[in-house]
């Protein structure tokens, strides 16, 4: 696709998602959510490609959420696959590998749920999150009333909910819904520098790890073993990789180890 309201970069194994809107604070028009959507459906299908990284251009917004002006002039154009992806390209599609959300800013509303349905979150000191929605008779339908509350405690994401009112990033960082806060002009490199963390990492086993978590959080674990049944159908998959045997040599004969995702 000839990409016009994102960019993508690949920097090694980690791909790197720019909402590229800074003059409309990245906000979410029909473009940039089929350009995303796409663009981390490519990621997820790339086997040379193990991270994915969303961020914003310019330093002033991660997305702004909907585009209003869009939204006015008769709303977004959709296809069926985007619609399958959910808001953004991103809310309802599920990806594989890890997502990091580097927050540069403003990310209220669809910003939020954006986050949201990232794995990680690395924030500037600068980032506001919220769900003003109620504020102008709407709600976020976008993900955020079903994740904030299962990412931070129930009584917190009910008073951003129902206030509508924004919580800081070291806010956010204090109720665990966000892993890092940094410098504003640091950001993107320190959600690359945990994407190195991760890609140290046999593929095939976070893979593995990302699908018992979140296919495991909303089961049992004693009557019925639902949860157990998840976690061994993965755990005997990768115990029966060529990862899983490298990493014991590798660790054996004191070398790096070097993973083929098979």
């Amino acid at each position: 696709m000839d990409y016009q309201a994102i960019i993508v970069e690949k920097i090694g194994r980690i791909a790197v998602v720019t909402f590229n809107r800074p003059e409309a604070m990245n906000a979410v028009n029909s473009r940039l959510w089929l350009e995303t959507g796409t663009a981390l459906k490519e990621f997820n299908e790339d086997p040379d490609l193990w991270v994915a990284i969303l961020t914003g251009a310019g330093d002033r917004a991660f997305s702004a959420g909907a585009d209003l002006k869009e939204i006015g002039a008769g709303g977004f154009s959709t296809t069926d696959e985007m619609k399958e992806w959910g808001f953004a390209g991103i809310v309802r599609h599920h990806i594989s590998k890890p997502v990091i959300a580097a927050v540069n800013g403003f990310a209220l509303g669809g910003g939020t749920e954006i986050a949201l349905a990232c794995d990680l979150i690395v924030a500037s000191e600068k980032t506001s999150f919220g769900l003003p929605e109620v504020k102008r008779g709407l709600i976020a339908g976008g993900g955020g009333l079903l994740r904030l509350p299962r990412q931070i405690p129930l009584k917190v994401a009910m008073r951003v909910i129902l206030t509508g009112n924004p919580i800081s990033a070291e806010e956010a960082k204090q109720w665990g819904l966000v892993n890092e806060v940094v410098p504003h002009d640091q950001v993107l490199n320190a959600a690359i520098q945990l994407a190195e963390e991760i890609i140290c990492n046999a593929p095939l086993a976070v893979k593995a790890s990302k699908e018992i978590v979140y296919r495991g959080l909303d089961t049992s674990m004693t009557f019925p073993p639902e949860g157990w049944s998840i976690n061994n159908e993965y755990t005997s998959q990768v115990f029966a990789s060529n990862d899983a045997k490298e990493g014991p040599r590798a660790f054996a004969e004191k070398r790096k180890p070097n993973w083929s995702g098979q």
